[in-house]
Order: structure tokens, then sequence, then C-alpha cells
């Protein structure tokens, strides 16, 4: 009982981190990404400003870098123990379970790579700015994993928060998790357009 009473609350620490902060970073962090279609500018004076938040390392490690390395880390097990019945059960809801744990794992390796080229190189010295980015996506397959990484990654959160209002028991009802079906649905068609956007503006 104890045990059991423990791994829920593992798995709503996990359900909430994936929502607080790191669904909140993602979303700011495409809307960041989007000032690329305004030009190259735009996009530097962004970039710039973020490198010279006062306690950038401080908010960079508790506030991003730890929660999703919990989240990661937990969603793996999760995953790993899961029981997938798509091939017995075709419903909406089946399919939605199955993705969300193939896109983890999309996830977990596309921010570690994005991570690298990105975060890791402008502590080794490179400027962040729209010639960086420019630079990576001109290879057209490192474009494509980007796209796949970043529909991945809206997805995952997207999905992530119908899942953490059922957890959290937020959204009891059929009929108030059909309504946030619908809502986060559409939260996944505008974030993903962002994104998409976003990136498509460095090429």
């Amino acid at each position: 009982m104890e045990l059991k009473r423990y791994d829920n609350f593992l798995r709503k620490l996990h359900s909430l981190a994936g929502i607080i902060p790191v669904g909140v970073f993602l979303t700011f962090h495409l809307s960041l990404n989007y000032t690329a279609t305004w030009g190259e500018e735009a996009y530097n004076q962004a970039a710039g400003f973020m490198v010279n938040l006062p306690f950038k390392l401080f908010l960079e490690t508790f506030i991003i870098f730890l929660p999703l390395l919990f989240h990661a880390l937990y969603g793996v097990y999760i995953a790993l123990q899961a029981k997938h019945n798509v091939n017995r059960f075709h419903y909406f809801r089946n399919w939605s379970f199955f993705l969300q744990r193939i896109t983890g794992f999309i996830v977990f390796i596309f921010v570690a790579w994005h991570v690298w080229q990105t975060r890791v190189q402008v502590a080794l010295g490179a400027e962040p700015s729209f010639g960086m980015m420019a630079d990576i996506v001109d290879n057209p397959l490192f474009l494509v994993l980007y796209i796949i990484g970043i529909v991945s990654s809206v997805y995952h959160f997207t999905n992530g928060i119908f899942t953490f209002l059922i957890t959290w028991g937020i959204t009891v009802s059929p009929k108030s998790q059909r309504v946030f079906q619908y809502v986060t649905l559409a939260v996944f068609f505008v974030l993903s357009f962002i994104g998409v956007r976003a990136i498509l503006a460095f090429v």
C-alpha cells in the first residue's frame, strides 16, 4: 500500500513536471524561435535577451534541466512498464497512449541532440544567433529531423496536458475529458504551426 502511494506520488510529480516548468518552457522556446519569421535581427535580439538573463545558470539548472531530466528518466521507466494494446483495441485514447510513449523516446533523443548543438556550443564559445540555427538546418536531413522532433515534442506536451488533467482529478467526467480532448488537439495544431514555421524561417 505504501509503495503504491509512493508510485502515485511520483507519477503525479512526473505529470506536473511535464506541464510546469517543462511545457511552459517549450511554449516559450517555440514562441522565441518564432521571432525568426520577423527576420534575422529580431531573432538575434530575442536570443541576446535570453543569453543575458540574470541568474541564467540557476534558472536553467533548477527550472529547466533538473525537472526535464526527472520527467525524462521517470518517463522512460513508465514507458518500459506500459502495456500497449493498439492491435487489439483501436480506440483513439489507446493510440494516444501509445504515441505518448513513442514521442517520449523521440523527444528524449531530440532534446539531447538539440542541447548539444546549441546550448553546449554556446557554452564552448559559439555565438547564439540566427546564423547558428541556419547552419544547422542547412543540412536537409537535420531540417527533417528537427521538424519531427518539434512536432513530437508538441504532441507529447499537449497530450500530456490531457493526461495531467485526469491524473490530478481536474477532468473527471467523460464530458469534461471529451471537451479537453478537443482543446488539447487545437493547442497541438497551433504550437506545431508555430514550431515548424519558426524552424523553416532559418532555411
